[in-house]
């Protein structure tokens, strides 16, 4: 068994591995001042960015819920993968060749990690059916993307296979390639029967279902031959890559174009996917084998950035300001549940949420087929406000002729309404339900705050941060920080927590008198604590000479455990100067008003011991005066400096 992975190899691999391009395949970032990107939070859900990344220090830190640490910590957490496989993961990304410490040999390539093994069979499995469906006994599968207008090189761009049907083709295939029974069936491709193994998908066009990062992670499968007695769709079941709650096909190919465009469309199949994009709707994404939920909507939000706290306002354009989430369902009655469904996930969103039905009941592989590219086209541009079709599809369910059927349309659309999170749009809608029931707005308005104030519409108690707070003060969790938290409002703990993140980002441009500040110079004891840190790792001295990267690790390796996460906080914030070619006067003066602030408090020091002594002690009394003589002018040089 291989041992530890050597600590050079673990350092080469954290400073190749970008940590903006590793956290820019699961959430979109945006810059934030000099050097600083700000996103959502992939840890929690929030609507506000608080996620910030420096890579020039190669650390992120979560002002929201406390989350921080390096690239490989980022990789860990978010795919759930140990610290070895973590590293391995990013060694492949980078090129980077481990070595382990059993006698210095490196262990050889073919054992990476056990994620990586089933990624790399993944790989391969893809390969293999895409190689398949040139060949003669593929010809039903062929002639099935042909008939919904699919040529090659359209197969091809999207990797699309096919699964031979024999029982073990592609089990034989991997296992000449090296892996494991125990890896086939780990990864889903083969199943267990009682004589053992064999091929799960056989003799059926196979669409390769890819993470963000274009990581094969499992297959969608579409039944082809009457003798199979499958489900016409068949999924790869639940492992430790595949989970379908969290599962978009198509997002690695749509994710540049979602997060440019702030628009993301959600189709119902493989085909759907494949008729979209070729018809210029590049944002189309579709689940696999289940409805849109709550995961969903956490991958979707982060791509696109969905922070806008406006976002049910309509630009000229017909953008809306937030981005838009557009779903396409089938005109018939189970497209219309599925689109009630996704109007539970729609609280969700700041960005708008519309839905695109085809009257005809026709999906976006039928409507390209039949009526060509534009008219996919035109079906998303023709969308309309969830809200609106949830409302009329409700309304449909009653006789609106009689009394009755007014009053339990009325009854049964209200909630609907008073759910709206964008409050301005409820007054709108109210307007809009009077006249599609053909009753009186006053009572509409009235039956809507009545199931407004229904327990089961109130808002769960905020626990967003207040506004203004300090992000630094909010008392953290999950072993982040104990020490007392700086007071937001305090003037002297601001300078002293600008000065730290000063020392932390740009150690080069701070003033050399940083170095000989003793150990009480900052008041606050949070930030007394990091400044030991920073002084145990050599003081800014030792910063000048290495990366920001280095630096920042050398102060982690002198932090305590509970200092640590402040560290990580400080070496991400950002500065309030945004200008390049004002950060080095900026540091400079906010690092000065620090040393000059403990300067002022030695002086103060240094009078109230003069003043304590007796003056007929001449020696005594004299060295004191001294003292503060030297300190009164330590303090003018340095403002005279400035």
């Amino acid at each position: 068994m291989a041992g530890l992975i050597r600590r050079e190899d673990v350092d080469l691999v954290r400073e190749r591995a970008r940590i903006d391009e590793i956290v820019s395949a699961h959430v979109t970032l945006k810059p934030a001042g000099v050097g600083a990107l700000v996103g959502l939070c992939p840890f929690h859900d929030e609507r506000s960015p608080s996620f910030n990344v420096r890579p020039s220090v190669g650390r992120y830190h979560c002002f929201g819920c406390g989350e921080g640490g390096d690239v490989i910590e980022f990789v860990m957490k978010m795919d759930g993968l140990g610290f070895a496989e973590a590293v391995e993961y990013l060694a492949g990304k980078t090129g980077v060749q481990l070595r382990y410490e059993e006698g210095g040999s490196a262990r050889p390539r073919e054992e990476p990690g056990k994620r990586q093994r089933l990624l790399e069979a993944h790989r391969v499995a893809a390969e293999f059916y895409a190689e398949q469906l040139m060949g003669p006994e593929a010809a039903a599968a062929r002639a099935f993307l042909a008939e919904r207008s699919f040529d090659r090189s359209d197969a091809e761009h999207f990797g699309v296979g096919f699964a031979p049907k024999g029982w073990d083709s592609l089990q034989r295939h991997l296992q000449g390639r090296g892996f494991t029974q125990a890896e086939l069936v780990a990864s889903g491709l083969v199943s267990q029967g009682q004589r053992g193994i064999y091929d799960r998908f056989r003799g059926r066009v196979m669409w390769p279902i890819r993470d963000v990062t274009g990581a094969v992670i499992g297959f969608g499968a579409r039944r082809l031959f009457e003798e199979d007695q499958g489900p016409k769709y068949l999924n790869t079941p639940e492992t430790s890559l595949y989970k379908k709650s969290h599962v978009l096909y198509g997002i690695d190919l749509a994710k540049r174009e979602i997060a440019k465009g702030k628009r993301v469309v959600v189709v119902e199949g493989y085909t759907d996917v494949m008729a979209a994009h070729l018809s210029g709707v590049t944002t189309a994404v579709a689940t696999c084998g289940t409805a849109f939920g709550a995961d969903h909507a956490k991958v979707v939000r982060r791509l696109l950035g969905d922070t806008t706290a406006g976002g049910g306002l309509q630009l000229k354009s017909g953008a809306s300001l937030g981005g838009e989430i557009i779903f396409t369902f089938d005109g018939d009655a189970a497209g219309q549940k599925a689109a009630v469904r996704a109007f539970g996930e729609d609280q969700r969103f700041f960005a708008q949420t519309f839905v695109a039905v085809e009257p005809s009941g026709m999906d976006p592989c039928d409507l390209r087929m039949a009526n060509g590219p534009e008219a996919v086209r035109a079906l998303v541009d023709g969308r309309v406000p969830l809200f609106q079709f949830v409302v009329r599809s409700k309304l449909d369910e009653f006789d609106l002729d009689t009394a009755e059927g007014r009053v339990n349309a009325l009854r049964a659309a209200a909630p609907i309404i008073a759910g709206i999170r964008d409050t301005a749009l409820r007054p709108e809608y109210a307007r809009l339900l009077a006249g599609w029931i053909g009753t009186d707005e006053r009572a509409v308005v009235r039956e809507i705050q009545r199931a407004a104030s229904a327990p089961t519409l109130r808002e769960a108690p905020a626990t967003a941060r207040p506004a203004g707070a300090d992000a630094d003060a909010r008392p953290a969790s999950g072993g982040l920080p104990q020490v007392p938290a700086p007071d937001p409002r305090d003037p002297v703990a601001r300078d002293e927590r600008l000065a730290l993140v000063a020392v932390l980002q740009y150690p080069q441009h701070v003033p050399a008198s940083f170095d000989d500040l003793g150990e009480d110079a900052f008041a606050v004891p949070a930030w007394r604590a990091v400044h030991t840190a920073i002084r145990a790792a050599g003081g800014v001295a030792a910063g000048r000479g290495v990366s920001a990267a280095q630096w920042v690790a050398a102060v982690l390796g002198q932090a305590s455990e509970t200092v640590a996460g402040l560290v990580t906080q400080l070496s991400v914030a950002s500065l309030p100067e945004d200008r390049e070619t004002a950060i080095a006067a900026f540091v400079e003066g906010v690092v000065r008003r620090v040393v000059d602030m403990g300067l002022m408090r030695r002086v103060a020091d240094a009078r109230s011991r003069l003043q304590r002594l007796d003056p007929s002690d001449t020696e005594t009394y004299q060295a004191a005066f001294a003292e503060l003589l030297a300190i009164e002018a330590e303090r003018r040089t340095l403002r005279e400096s400035a």
